[in-house]
């Protein structure tokens, strides 16, 4: 049986891949597993993806109209580390070994069973995973323990409702990183993807030092959401 993502912090993964039937069959699938997957069609869909939100990892089609996937992963490469699974029906050595050296971490012919591609992803996850994050994340006068779920201002403890303390927990967890608004209506235990963005408003109001132009907690336009933080 292949495990399940952590659900602390479930890793988001992009499917690229022309067929339709064999993405929406991955997301069923590695959703069912916990995981966060987004969908693309083709590699210019993929790059709009992954310019706009943080992936943990990417599972790419080679055959696609258009630019194929060991071109889509050179590029990539030479931007971002993303682990990037390479799937083909072609089954000569010499393509797998054209995929690897473009900077796969790990090729699949097709076809295949998806417990064997989760199992695959789970291992590149396990490997990739970075170093648990600082217990503190400084936010100009205010600062997150991540450990404590505490959020002061000039040292003195704000005080948060349930939902602004998971909604804050989800995305310190992974800083930087833009968060949807579904993933974090999810988080948050709010039932409208909306809400959210009254919960983001109130929060704001308690975390940055001019609400009104917010430096820290950002809106990413049609997307979802992001924390900064000092370095």
């Amino acid at each position: 049986m292949a495990p399940r993502a952590p659900a602390d912090h479930p890793a988001h993964l992009l499917v690229v891949d022309d067929d339709d039937r064999i993405r929406n069959l991955l997301k069923r699938y590695l959703s069912g597993l916990g995981y966060s997957v987004t969908e693309a069609s083709d590699a210019a869909s993929a790059r709009k993806l992954m310019d706009a939100l943080m992936f943990d990892l990417v599972i790419l089609d080679v055959m696609m109209p258009g630019e194929d996937g060991v071109t889509l992963t050179r590029s990539v490469r030479g931007e971002r580390d993303t682990p990037i699974i390479l799937l083909t029906a072609l089954g000569d050595p010499s393509h797998r070994i054209e995929g690897l050296t473009a900077g796969a971490d790990d090729y699949l012919g097709k076809p295949f069973e998806p417990e064997e591609l989760a199992l695959r992803v789970a291992a590149i996850l396990k490997r990739a995973r970075p170093a648990p994050a600082a217990d503190v994340l400084l936010l100009g006068s205010a600062t997150w323990n991540t450990t404590k779920a505490e959020l002061r201002r000039d040292g003195i403890l704000v005080r948060l409702t349930d939902a602004e303390k998971d909604l804050l927990a989800a995305l310190a967890a992974r800083p930087g990183a833009t968060i949807t608004r579904e993933e974090l209506a999810r988080k948050a235990g709010v039932t409208v993807e909306r809400s959210i963005d009254v919960q983001v408003t109130r929060l704001r109001r308690k975390l940055e030092d001019d609400p009104a132009e917010p430096h820290y907690l950002q809106t990413v336009r049609g997307l979802g959401y992001r924390l900064m933080h000092d370095a």
